[in-house]
């Protein structure tokens, strides 16, 4: 298997995924499965009941639609350890044997289609890193950013890529006026960026702009991070800042950056050229927009 590592959220809780390059499919971790079914954050309780119910299935003879494998994953002190998967179907299968509406909607959402425009947008995000494409972007302009908003909405939305032409807000609060984004974003293109306050500035300003009708936080997080790179050889590890967090370090960032600039600066990392720190990254950027 390859190290193409994904990290999905239900109710805030982290679902580990590894892509099998032979069998073209994608390993569930069953610990995390577990643990979101019977909301438990104790690792060995979760174990536990996770080999009471192997033992239990045995015996009543239920299958779980595909074999358990084991595979190495990264827990939460950064380390490897042996790990349950299980496949998709057999994930269904584990999911149908926990009654009640909690497991029915963690089968709704797991269910998720990849065929969504999220979902094929998210693919496209991760094609990105292994793209020539990202070679080619303009680094902390409109037009980079317009390039990003292309690659990742192009076909999905008519609009890719297409500076808008409305006005739009988002809980009450209005983003900058269409009739005057041309000149708004000429500013802040001209907005220094040689220092991680300068661009985490640069960042706030692009964000009150908000210059697209939809998917302005999924490309402008890439815009930010090709800035840190090119400007401190610095990535930002999305893993280490909370989803409540950045939308609430995003909402007081128009007004004071303080907190914003405290997130981003923790979760700084060197590992700018790690194909699982971009694929991590995109996994959070997308997860800071559900439900939002």
């Amino acid at each position: 298997m390859s190290e193409k590592i994904s990290i999905r959220f239900f109710d805030d809780r982290e679902v580990r995924a590894v892509w099998d390059d032979e069998h073209a499919k994608w390993w569930f971790s069953v610990l995390d499965i577990i643990a979101v079914l019977t909301n438990q954050d104790d690792y060995t309780k979760t174990r536990n009941y996770w080999k009471y119910l192997k033992a239990k299935f045995k015996k009543e003879g239920v299958q779980l639609g595909s074999n358990t494998n084991q595979l190495k994953l990264i827990a939460a002190d950064g380390k490897k350890y042996k790990s349950d998967i299980l496949d998709y179907e057999g994930i269904i299968s584990l999911g149908k044997t926990f009654p009640g509406t909690k497991a029915n909607r963690f089968m709704e959402w797991f269910t998720y289609s990849d065929e969504s425009i999220d979902g094929k947008s998210k693919t496209k995000a991760y094609a990105l890193f292994e793209s020539s494409f990202v070679s080619s972007i303009e680094i902390g302009t409109a037009k980079g950013l317009q390039q990003i908003h292309a690659y990742l909405f192009g076909g999905l939305y008519d609009f890719a890529g297409q500076i808008r032409q409305k006005n739009i807000s988002k809980g009450g609060f209005q983003f900058a006026v269409s009739r005057f984004l041309g000149e708004t974003l000429a500013q802040i293109e001209k907005m220094p960026e040689s220092t991680f306050d300068e661009i985490v500035q640069k960042y706030v300003e692009m964000n009150i702009a908000h210059p697209f009708m939809e998917g302005n936080g999924r490309s402008t997080r890439i815009w930010l991070d090709l800035i840190f790179k090119k400007r401190l050889k610095k990535c930002v590890d999305w893993s280490q800042i909370g989803k409540d967090d950045y939308m609430n370090a995003m909402v007081k960032s128009s007004v004071d950056s303080t907190l914003l600039t405290k997130l981003l600066k923790n979760a700084l990392t060197s590992e700018i050229n790690s194909r699982e720190m971009f694929m991590k990254g995109i996994d959070y950027s997308y997860y800071y927009e559900e439900n939002n």
